[in-house]
């Protein structure tokens, strides 16, 4: 069960990347900032499960 919770998180955390990057250039503010603040999310969510995945900082204060 462990395999396919990381497995998923790690999808939602490229998704959601990748859907921050669009906002980011289709110049979308309000999506740019929803999207900060799922990666954020999702980041809290693998640091308490332990599970360790590469990010920024930035990503981590929401402000990927």
């Amino acid at each position: 069960m462990t395999d396919i919770f990381d497995e998923e998180l790690r999808e939602q955390l490229a998704l959601a990347r990748e859907a921050l990057a669009l906002a980011k250039a289709e110049g979308d503010l309000d999506g740019v900032q929803a999207y900060q603040g799922r990666i954020a999310g999702l980041l809290r969510t693998a640091t308490k499960h332990g599970i360790t995945v590469e990010h920024t900082e930035e990503e981590e204060r929401g402000e990927g």
